[in-house]
């Protein structure tokens, strides 16, 4: 572990809003109609709340990207999760910002209250953010358990 990088104090919480972001989506699965009202919505007006909100999971994401990088070859496993998840979210906020015609598209399908895959799609998104959120937690006590060591 000598060769490895510190955990900083902004990487649980970029784990744990994700996680939460994602655990969220309980409610798509209980109103599937509300909550696709609520997202979509959302996402067409562009209201302050969607800009907060998006500026928020935009530097979140930065932030992973920049802390990759500013400790490659020292990198603990869960910051390929920076790259590759805060890419991904990333080019999400920006397709949706832009509004591309072929993720127009995509986010019509993944709202359709009607499709047979709803419970298993949002299923997934709640797997996710339960995973997300536990690292986030295993991360803090990862933290702590390091500053103890220090001093």
């Amino acid at each position: 572990m000598k060769n490895k990088s510190r955990v900083y104090w902004v990487e649980p919480f970029i784990f744990m809003f994700f996680g939460l972001l994602h655990i969220h989506r309980i409610w798509g699965l209980i109103d599937r109609a509300g909550y696709a009202d609520f997202w979509l919505s959302l996402m067409e007006g562009k209201g302050w709340f969607y800009f907060v909100l998006m500026g928020i999971m935009a530097a979140l994401c930065v932030s992973g990207i920049v802390l990759f990088i500013k400790n490659r070859g020292h990198n603990y496993w869960w910051r390929w999760f920076y790259i590759f998840g805060g890419g991904y979210v990333i080019f999400d906020l920006f397709a949706i910002y832009v509004e591309l015609d072929i993720w127009k598209k995509l986010l019509s399908a993944m709202f359709d209250t009607s499709a047979p895959y709803w419970n298993i799609l949002w299923g997934g998104f709640i797997t996710l953010g339960l995973v997300s959120f536990g690292i986030g937690i295993s991360l803090i006590i990862k933290r702590v358990r390091m500053k103890n060591n220090q001093g």
